[in-house]
């Protein structure tokens, strides 16, 4: 009686001590997470998931009461499917990496990135360098402001049919749409932001011997860079849109060709999908791209207030 009262009791008791190891495992778990990633980032992302977490759910219960046909909203089903029929024959990692005829979807992705690549690698450093130019010296702002005008009032799509006269359909009228966009906006914000440094810095740096190079490094960059990093995001982004509507119409590959064309085979589901990985890719940019960098500039010259 005794032996049996002893293990009845351990087996009662068991459980009841393997749930609360279990919930102290938890419950370290989500401290360290929290102090891993941080409580307030932890809230951003909740608040920041719950539109798109309402949208998916409207999208999956219209898969099951359809109340839109599917040739108006194709369901989830679909629409992954037919990012795998776009790769049905591609040769594996090999075809990929060298973008493969077979491999129709990645490829699609690939041309579109590379392209915003090459005119962030041209776009970029000449709106910078115009721009800080033109807000240290009065002469070339006064020469170069009024064609900067002209040329950003004049919409991407604008240039469209030109550029297809000038370059013909291909990867030349995308890179001219997209620099048209990148290059006026990023001239602005830097041109902005070097004349709202105030004149005591630089008068500063000089009076110390400072080179006028020492006072664009140490005064003017550092100083305009909040200007800048805002310009890089709306060049970046204008630039990206931009390049889906110079695909859509002057492009042969690309996302924006994508679309195109399948909204004009009525592959409604292809063009869903085009349309969600134009955002996610985007999305992913400035997540991982654009904020890392401000935290690693602007935050960290301290030229933007944090609460602690």
């Amino acid at each position: 009686m005794g032996a049996g009262a002893e293990m009845s009791i351990q087996s009662t008791g068991g459980p009841s001590v393997h749930s609360s190891d279990a919930a102290n495992f938890f419950q370290r778990a989500a401290i360290a997470v929290q102090r891993r990633i941080g409580r307030q980032r932890i809230r951003a992302f909740l608040l920041g998931s719950i539109p798109f977490v309402a949208i998916l759910s409207i999208w999956f219960l219209n898969d099951i009461f359809v109340w839109r046909q599917t040739y108006e909203i194709p369901s989830m089903k679909a629409v992954v499917k037919s990012f795998f029929h776009l790769q049905r024959n591609c040769p594996g990692i090999i075809g990929l990496l060298t973008m493969d005829r077979a491999c129709g979807m990645t490829n699609h992705i690939f041309d579109s990135i590379s392209r915003m690549l090459l005119a962030a690698v041209i776009g970029l450093p000449v709106g910078i360098g115009l721009g800080v130019l033109a807000g240290m010296n009065r002469t070339i702002s006064k020469l170069v402001e009024p064609i900067a005008i002209f040329f950003n009032s004049i919409s991407g799509i604008a240039w469209i049919p030109l550029a297809i006269v000038w370059f013909g359909i291909g990867w030349m009228t995308t890179l001219f749409i997209i620099l048209n966009t990148v290059v006026w906006l990023m001239f602005f914000n830097a041109m902005l932001g070097v004349r709202s440094i105030a004149k005591v810095y630089e008068q500063s740096v000089a009076t110390m011997g400072g080179s006028r190079w020492n006072i664009i490094t140490d005064v003017y960059l550092p100083g305009a860079m909040p200007s800048i990093m805002t310009g890089l995001r709306m060049s970046m982004g204008f630039g990206w849109r931009a390049l889906i509507a110079a695909e859509m119409i002057g492009g042969d590959s690309g996302l924006g060709f994508m679309i195109f064309s399948a909204a004009a085979e009525f592959r409604i589901e292809l063009v869903f999908l085009g349309v969600i990985l134009i955002s996610l890719i985007w999305m992913a940019t400035d997540r991982f791209l654009f904020v890392p960098l401000e935290r690693w500039t602007v935050e960290r010259w301290g030229l933007v207030w944090k609460p602690s």
